[in-house]
């Protein structure tokens, strides 16, 4: 999303930030896989990964789930408060949208292939979102 938000010269109007559900992974850099695939397209993948904080729920306007189990996750972590922030990824891209098919796969342990194919679904679904958010159609 940064590098959408970016290619738009929105940088200074959208503030992004990436959080997991779990905490397994707090202070890792992204997967040497996944910055793999992004560096071929020209795509910077930088950051270490932190656990999302119920501030979170406070500090942003939205707040993206890559798939059901961590849309479910944040929900529990509102406790029924903000939930209308909380969406999936994918609804943003009108060809997920339409196949009902809203859940970005974990390539985590799949193929070698499964982080290309991750990038192009949330590649997809981000250009979607910016699309929503220049309508006005989402904070």
């Amino acid at each position: 999303m940064r590098h959408v938000v970016a290619e738009a010269g929105m940088e200074g109007e959208i503030e992004l930030d990436s959080a997991g559900t779990g905490s397994w992974h707090i202070g890792s850099a992204p997967d040497e896989r996944a910055t793999a695939a992004a560096r071929g397209r020209g795509v910077t993948l930088g950051g270490a990964a932190r656990q999302v904080r119920s501030s979170d729920l406070d500090d942003f306007d939205l707040i993206l789930a890559m798939d059901r189990s961590n849309l479910s996750d944040l929900q529990a972590l509102a406790n029924g408060e903000a939930e209308e922030k909380i969406r999936l990824l994918r609804e943003f891209d009108p060809a997920s949208a339409a196949a009902g098919e809203l859940d970005v796969p974990d390539p985590y342990y799949g193929a070698t292939g499964g982080f290309e194919e991750v990038f192009d679904l949330v590649e997809a679904a981000c250009r979607g979102l910016l699309e929503e958010i220049r309508a006005g159609r989402v904070p």
